[in-house]
């Protein structure tokens, strides 16, 4: 369903270039061939469909990549970051004795720290 959302979404881009080159900035562009034979649609409404085409087509754009979000496949088994990875790789075994950077080591005679709930 994405390949075909993203399809759709390359055609409609296509076709939105296409509408935005037609028209002129200063309201000639396709129009501007047609202002002698004013026959079924005149000018004026040239011009009014091109700038509905246009928002119609960059509105369907918008929707249908919020779509493809929606249906973008995700992948199951997700890695972990690289720099834990490097550094997993990078330090040496642990140790069985090592004590954790977040431990407070206790010498034999004394009694651990009482860790309270938060």
């Amino acid at each position: 369903m994405y390949i075909f959302i993203s399809i759709l979404i390359v055609i409609l881009a296509l076709l939105l270039v296409l509408i935005v080159i037609v028209q002129n900035s200063k309201g000639g562009g396709l129009a501007a061939g047609f202002s002698s034979s004013n026959q079924v649609m005149g000018v004026r409404k040239t011009t009014d469909f091109l700038e509905k085409a246009t928002w119609g087509l960059a509105g369907s754009i918008v929707v249908l990549c919020i779509l493809a979000s929606i249906f973008l496949p995700r992948n199951q088994n997700v890695r972990e970051s690289g720099m834990k990875e490097e550094l997993q790789n990078r330090l040496p075994a642990a140790d069985q004795n090592a004590v954790s950077p977040f431990e407070t080591p206790v010498s034999e005679g004394e009694q651990a720290p009482i860790a309270f709930p938060e």
